[in-house]
């Protein structure tokens, strides 16, 4: 069973860290916003979605036109990266201000009920949308980029089998490797990102200092919801097949990874979404093999989900969160 293993895990860390960066950058969402309001924006998955259908839409458009003939495949990732970020990162702003804002010194609770009603919202308003113009929900756009690049382990380790990884998945991985940095510099170096960590800290304070707290906590939404959207391009881009539904379990998902990490805490969030995706693979690959078929792949997500209750068992706070300690 170990040597059965041992051969599918070149496989299992490509497919995981490709997944788990997905995970990892629509968990910055969830934690960007936790770590400033304490509110779990539950319709963070569907922007996320929404990008993802923003993206096809643009390619779509971009084919019909005869662009993708002429121009070179990753100029037009880019262009359609940059406009799916700027329309969810839009939309993501549009939310805070009418759902969010106005709910601001409400009980935590109603929050989260308007937050599970935009989640819905935006979900039946993208299927209205996509039958009403292709006739089905489900959709399938066109791949720019479908070639594969195999891997050779077997030459590092003779119990390695080889592996195949698609030129998307570099992509994607680059992508989100580049966003994740590009956030983490974001915050830890520029005046907002220091206005948005005072924001964090202390919001009456941050404001008592002449810091716009409003015009940060819209900053933050539109950075987490501009990344969710670019994040659904790259999925719809890796996996091909995109539905109003894919945010749900996704957005769940990243939750649980920033969660995993230590919600609030940006690096953990990235950490925990691919630590996250590993799992999920592993337990996909290797299930079957380890539970002697009681349990088969299906049951990927039970496992994944058992590794989460065991870590916040023994550390409560995450992975990467620190305990704090209330003052009575």
């Amino acid at each position: 069973m170990i040597s059965e293993i041992l051969q599918t895990l070149p496989q299992v860390l490509v497919d995981g860290l490709t997944l788990g960066a997905i995970y990892a950058v629509i968990a910055l969402g969830y934690t960007m916003v936790y770590g400033i309001l304490e509110l779990i924006n539950f319709a963070h998955g569907e922007i996320f979605m929404t990008g993802a259908f923003v993206g096809v839409a643009v390619l779509f458009f971009m084919s019909g036109a005869g662009w993708l003939a002429v121009m070179p495949a990753i100029l037009a990732l880019l262009i359609v990266l940059v406009v799916t970020s700027l329309v969810t990162g839009v939309l993501g702003m549009g939310i805070e201000r009418v759902a969010y804002r106005p709910l601001r010194k409400a009980p935590k609770l109603i929050t989260l009920i308007s937050a599970i009603g935009v989640s819905f919202l935006l979900q039946d308003i993208v299927r209205f949308i996509t039958e009403w113009k292709r006739g089905n929900y489900i959709v399938t756009g066109p791949q720019l980029f479908d070639s594969k690049i195999g891997l050779d382990f077997s030459s590092i380790w003779s119990h390695f089998n080889d592996a195949i990884l698609k030129t998307s998945s570099v992509i994607l991985l680059v992508s989100a490797i580049l966003m994740m940095i590009g956030l983490d510099f974001f915050v830890n170096k520029s005046k907002w990102g220091m206005a948005m960590r005072s924001v964090a800290q202390d919001r009456d304070t941050a404001a008592l200092m002449g810091i716009n707290v409003n015009k940060v906590i819209s900053l933050t939404f539109f950075i987490g919801s501009a990344l969710g959207g670019a994040t659904g391009v790259l999925f719809a881009m890796q996996y091909g097949t995109i539905n109003p539904y894919i945010g749900f379990i996704l957005g769940l998902k990243a939750f649980t990874a920033a969660v995993l990490g230590g919600i609030g805490n940006i690096r953990g969030a990235m950490f925990g979404g691919l630590l996250l995706g590993v799992l999920e693979m592993f337990a996909s690959a290797n299930l079957q093999k380890l539970t002697g078929g009681v349990f088969t792949a299906e049951y990927k997500d039970v496992f994944a989900f058992g590794i989460l209750i065991i870590v916040l068992i023994f550390k409560p706070e995450g992975l990467f969160g620190k305990a704090v300690t209330e003052k009575v």
